[in-house]
């Protein structure tokens, strides 16, 4: 099937953005795609803080993106926008980095008064780079992500199943199929 790049653009290591991503990047394996973690705040921040375009780092997170066929953006809202971090990556891409792509914007925050960030603050910065086509995106709550003492995520049954319904439009988007699996999780 198709590629994507599963990006997260939290700064934290207990990030719930990277926990939900990670979880959602194995319903898109389930139907058969090729998934790519990237966890922005794994790049070195010397090359982010300088905007180093050609640092090792940089070349290979700008090949990631030009390999994928799709990706999702995930961010934590942190005064109704996407993170700093996510920013600095995507200031630092090719202008036209997501050109024919397919994009999933998603994002986490502690209220929903932040609901509206991925599509006032985050879609026209990913509309800006030329996708072919940015599907519906989803803003999840903190409260309703949670993780167990074994690392275990669970999502509250009605954010999972919103979750797994722009998964799977996203996964159709790429030529796949929609899952199987249950929503929750």
């Amino acid at each position: 099937m198709a590629t994507v790049l599963s990006v997260s653009g939290s700064p934290s290591a207990t990030s719930r953005t990277a926990r939900l991503l990670r979880h959602l990047d194995d319903r898109l394996a389930a139907q058969g795609h090729d998934v790519i973690p990237l966890d922005v705040r794994t790049l070195p921040p010397e090359a982010l803080l300088h905007a180093d375009f050609g640092h090792p780092a940089i070349v290979e997170a700008t090949a990631l993106v030009e390999r994928a066929d799709g990706v999702v953006i995930g961010t934590p809202v942190y005064k109704a926008a996407y993170s700093g971090l996510l920013k600095s990556l995507l200031d630092l891409l090719p202008q036209y980095a997501l050109a024919g792509k397919t994009v999933l914007p998603l994002a986490t925050g502690g209220t929903n008064a932040h609901v509206l960030a991925i599509d006032y603050a985050l879609r026209p910065v990913l509309n800006s780079m030329g996708p072919a086509h940015i599907t519906p995106g989803w803003f999840t709550l903190d409260k309703d992500i949670s993780v167990g003492d074994d690392g275990t995520l669970t999502v509250a049954p009605a954010a999972a199943e919103a979750l797994a319904h722009v998964t799977d439009q996203f996964s159709i988007a790429l030529g796949g199929r929609p899952t199987l699996l249950a929503a929750t999780g």
